[in-house]
């Protein structure tokens, strides 16, 4: 069975270290990706080579798929220093050092788009708020960011003399989104390194003081954004965003095992739209399902931390730029966030004591 090894003892029958890194096994165990470093990324003709002979070593040894990405290769690595990394290059690029004045990094993840994973990392943020907890919240979603239009943030933030980005502030958190960079409607269009870097640069170049808790909503999918908040911060644990439906509740196992293989801490599932309590004929309708979650999550050995039903309120407060936690703590939906900010503070604590 191919694996991260075999991928390793090819690409390094055909490169030394110093001109690779950031490698990793994906699609299950089908696909390689890896970071191509050379002296001159545009010389086409030395690209292809190299990708070429790379991809028929990888098809012989198993693989069907390569994904390559190219950057300059570092002077001191041209130099015959030592590459970043080291020489074994299983992805860990620099050390997971924590990111000054952040106690605990949490990401909120689901394995597909749909599920109302941004509102509930919106509305988990501000009721971890709530909770008397100093938060921030990191769009790490760079080319479909909504968190900054959820807060309704239109302010654009601000660099310092010391080059620190300020982050911004909104219903009692503080944030930071590519939307609130770009121009409106103006797509993003990048490719993966571009990505690495404005998350990278998020996390460490950012000004967000002391913080609890650094909320970082992901995009859906197992891909670069996670790979880059994995390799590069300790993170305290994830959040898995589903719905009860059988295609939300697949992919959202793949988005957990992924943070497993990543030695990642799982603090539990969130089942969203769960059921819809009609306000007219006072008849529970379950649109999508419902307790799937809760079956997954044993089934997981998660621990559940709870239901959050179809509310219109949700998604007005969401569209308006107001979430229902900050605009009404006593609805029965917001109290649900609240119950769940609750189990994942405990959570963390109690694996911070491990």
């Amino acid at each position: 069975m191919p694996n991260l090894d075999k991928a390793l003892e090819v690409i390094s029958s055909v490169l030394n270290p110093g001109f690779y890194k950031d490698v990793s096994v994906q699609a299950g165990g089908a696909k390689v990706v890896f970071n191509l470093l050379l002296d001159n990324p545009q010389d086409t003709k030395q690209k292809q080579e190299i990708i070429k002979d790379i991809e028929t070593k990888l098809k012989q040894a198993g693989f069907s798929e390569l994904d390559v990405y190219t950057t300059q290769r570092p002077p001191e690595a041209a130099a015959g220093h030592r590459p970043i990394g080291g020489t074994a290059n299983r992805g860990t690029i620099t050390p997971k050092s924590p990111v000054p004045g952040i106690k605990h990094i949490i990401a909120i993840n689901s394995g597909k788009g749909g599920v109302g994973k941004t509102t509930c990392a919106v509305n988990l943020a501000i009721a971890l708020s709530q909770l008397g907890k100093k938060v921030g919240l990191l769009d790490a979603d760079i080319t479909g960011p909504n968190v900054h239009l959820m807060l309704g943030s239109t302010d654009k933030p601000y660099v310092t003399d010391d080059k620190k980005v300020m982050s911004l502030e909104a219903h009692g958190i503080k944030l930071i989104s590519m939307g609130s960079l770009m121009e409106e409607d103006k797509p993003t269009i990048w490719r993966g390194p571009m990505l690495d870097g404005v998350i990278k640069q998020f996390l460490r170049e950012v000004e967000w003081g002391e913080l609890d808790y650094l909320v970082v909503d992901l995009p859906p999918g197992t891909s670069d954004a996670q790979l880059t908040l994995c390799q590069n911060v300790p993170l305290s644990g994830t959040v898995i965003i589903t719905t009860p439906q059988d295609v939300a509740l697949m992919d959202a196992r793949k988005g957990l095992m992924m943070f497993q293989k990543m030695q990642v801490p799982i603090l539990g599932l969130i089942e969203n739209m769960s059921f819809f309590d009609c306000p007219h004929c006072h008849n529970r309708s379950e649109i999508f399902s419902h307790g799937g979650g809760e079956k997954a999550a044993q089934n997981l050995d998660l621990e559940f931390l709870g239901a959050i039903p179809i509310e219109l309120k949700v998604r007005s407060g969401g569209d308006e730029g107001r979430p229902l936690t900050a605009t009404e703590p006593n609805h029965p939906v917001a109290k649900a966030f609240y119950d769940i900010a609750q189990k994942i503070d405990l959570k963390v604590k109690d694996l911070a004591q491990v």
